[in-house]
């Protein structure tokens, strides 16, 4: 009998090629996809900048070296970034960097939300919340005094090792009460401006006394959370207590909030995150005219508020420039004047010219924003 012309089927070599048909034709359709996706996604060209702002360009070029590569510049105008420069594609806007004293401004804040709610006040004394400094001739040391570096308690001394140095202490209850029990007061409260990082960190401490809650908590609470800083916590990574003054990690992004809030009175998109009354009160002189002991080198001679300094004021001695510049050599600073906030934020505080950066960054600035203020 003859062979059957009708061939049988190897039912696995039919698998196999239909299993290779199936894997290239996937392939293909994903190519296609991810070529189409990329397309869609691209994002658009931000419209262009209503200034030049060439010589702020020219500034940084010049610096490159000096800064390592490690900055951003972040300048908001009205209601949205009008000038963004960063030094390198490893340090972006997103980057948190050490904020070092630049913390005192969103301490100060987080404070002022308590202060809003009637929880507590600025001039309330700070035994009223920790009796063992009464025990120790440091009674009339008031909130206000913290959040001005006028306590009088004796510091650890100026410069930059000092006020960022590990702490010795494991929660920031022992650091505060050892402030109490073991700090001299070597002045009156009031009397004299001593930066460090005595006075934040007892006022951050009262606060945590009000509502049994961690200082880190309360700030994600009540400032991060609301105003979108998801780069930005106090929390000490090596252990040991957390340093409100000193402490802080955060992103030119999430800083940059922070100042459009501060520069829109309190608001924030929907949100009221501060009183008016709140920020006007951060941003009047406190106790003019002190004797200074120690501040750092590029703000002396100005004025301090609550958690930042007054650098120039105008009619009736209104403030229109305030900053918090740290030792690292980042400085956000906000210019009513003008109606802009800028921060410069940099990685490392490896040469003296950063220091003054941000002045020459702001002169630049000012020259091409008009004042409204006569």
């Amino acid at each position: 009998m003859g062979q059957n012309p009708i061939q049988r089927l190897n039912p696995e070599t039919m698998s196999y090629k239909i299993r290779t048909t199936c894997l290239q034709f996937s392939f293909l359709l994903l190519s296609l996809l991810f070529w189409l996706s990329g397309f869609s996604q691209k994002k658009p060209v931000p419209p262009p900048s209503p200034y030049n702002f060439e010589a702020v360009d020219q500034l940084f070029k010049q610096n490159q070296k000096n800064l390592n590569n490690d900055y951003v510049v972040l300048i908001w105008k009205d209601s949205g970034l009008v000038y963004q420069k960063q030094g390198s594609d490893d340090f972006t806007p997103k980057t948190p960097a050490p904020i070092a004293g630049a913390g005192n401004w969103l301490t100060a804040a987080l404070v002022m939300t308590f202060v809003d709610e009637g929880k507590i006040s600025l001039d309330d004394k700070v035994t009223k919340y920790i009796p063992l400094f009464g025990k120790y001739m440091k009674g009339y040391i008031t909130i206000r005094n913290c959040l001005t570096n006028t306590t009088g308690i004796q510091a650890d001394g100026g410069g930059i090792s000092k006020v960022m140095a590990k702490s010795k202490y494991e929660s920031l209850e022992a650091e505060v009460e050892s402030y109490a029990s073991k700090r001299d007061i070597v002045t009156n409260p009031g009397t004299e401006f001593l930066y460090s990082n005595v006075g934040p960190n007892i006022a951050a401490r009262v606060l945590e006394i009000v509502t049994k809650k961690g200082f880190d908590r309360l700030m994600q609470e009540r400032i991060l959370r609301p105003l979108k800083m998801r780069s930005t916590s106090f929390t000490n990574e090596d252990g040991g207590a957390i340093n409100p003054a000193g402490g802080a990690r955060s992103s030119a992004l999430d800083y940059i909030n922070f100042l459009s809030m501060l520069l829109n009175k309190g608001q924030f998109g929907d949100k009221r995150v501060l009183s008016e009354k709140a920020v006007k009160e951060m941003e009047t002189a406190q106790f003019i005219s002190l004797p200074v002991k120690f501040a750092p080198r590029n703000i002396q001679g100005a004025r301090y508020g609550l958690g930042n300094y007054i650098l120039a004021s105008g009619a009736g001695d209104s403030p229109t420039v305030m900053a918090c510049p740290n030792m690292l050599g980042s400085t956000p600073f906000i210019d009513r004047c003008r109606n802009y906030a800028a921060i410069l934020l940099v990685l490392k505080p490896e040469e003296e010219q950063r220091r003054d950066l941000s002045v020459s960054m702001k002169n630049l600035i000012d020259e091409l924003i008009p004042s409204g203020c006569k």
